[in-house]
């Protein structure tokens, strides 16, 4: 199988490849090339002619498409539209990943795939957008939800979190911001199972389980021997940031389980990114 992936430097990108070792990969990122330049993003799809396009690559930053919403929409919208074209163009299949994000946090029970979208800030909308040009402009598609991504080598939470505890030897971290902590080498894995089913729609594919930031924090300091480090519980309402996430938005896995396909606990995946970080 040919896949391409955009985004291939980022943490999923990287795992990705790691994932699908044995197929035939390409792909590309900034700066070589743009999601957001229509003709060169479809150049360098019609190059490879792929079967299988991942779009992994996206503006992530939650704060800062809050305060360029624009911007965000540029990107995570209008980039999927020209991948999506480009996938049309050359008959692949796509996969996007999107976020749980696009839904309003007022459920109280993890989300299924087919639970309407209620996107409450900009990075939100934009990955809703992004959702929609994929829905509409091809019939051969994967969406993949997944929320809270880390990996080794990656800017995320647990390094975060680890880094403020060393330089301020305190923490306040928030209660009322519920998810799925999901570890990139594991959300790769379940992404190169899906690709290989061809049973394209809508998958929610996150670490099993979920968890408050705060519940997070005190793992990560818990697994790397930083416990004594004291840890305030706070609302989001006494952290200040440009962005509102969802207070509750874990993801069920229900399509991809019906298929076989499952990814471990968090706490399972947590505790091994803490080993490989560590080694």
């Amino acid at each position: 199988m040919r896949v391409f992936i955009t985004g291939n430097k980022g943490q999923l990108g990287r795992a990705l490849e790691v994932a699908l070792d044995g197929e035939t990969l390409a792909g590309c990122d900034l700066p070589e090339v743009d999601i957001t330049a229509r003709a060169a993003i479809g150049a360098a799809i019609a190059d490879f002619a792929p079967d299988v396009v991942i779009h992994a690559a996206a503006w992530t930053d939650v704060d800062g498409c809050a305060r360029d919403p624009e911007r965000a929409y540029i990107i995570n919208g209008i980039g999927t539209q020209n991948v999506a074209l480009s996938c049309a163009a050359v008959g692949a299949t796509m996969l996007y990943v999107s976020t749980n994000e696009v839904f309003d946090g007022n459920s109280t029970t993890p989300y299924r795939e087919w639970d309407p979208l209620h996107p409450i800030n900009p990075y939100a909308r934009s990955k809703a957008a992004g959702e929609w040009f994929t829905r509409h402009l091809l019939s051969r598609f994967y969406i993949a939800r997944t929320a809270w991504l880390y990996a080794p080598g990656g800017r995320n939470f647990p390094h975060r979190i680890v880094q403020l505890a060393d330089e301020q030897g305190k923490l306040r971290v928030v209660t009322d911001e519920v998810g799925n902590p999901t570890y990139a080498p594991d959300l790769a894995t379940a992404i190169a199972a899906l690709i290989r089913t061809k049973a394209y729609g809508v998958y929610h594919l996150v670490n099993s389980g979920y968890c408050s930031r705060y519940d997070l924090a005190r793992e990560v300091l818990r697994l790397t021997g930083r416990e004594h480090v004291p840890i305030e519980p706070i609302g989001m309402s006494e952290f200040q940031r440009a962005s509102t996430p969802p207070s509750f938005a874990p993801l069920a896995n229900t399509a991809a389980a019906a298929l076989g396909i499952t990814l471990r606990p968090w706490q399972e995946a947590v505790a091994e990114f803490v080993r490989s970080w560590a080694a």
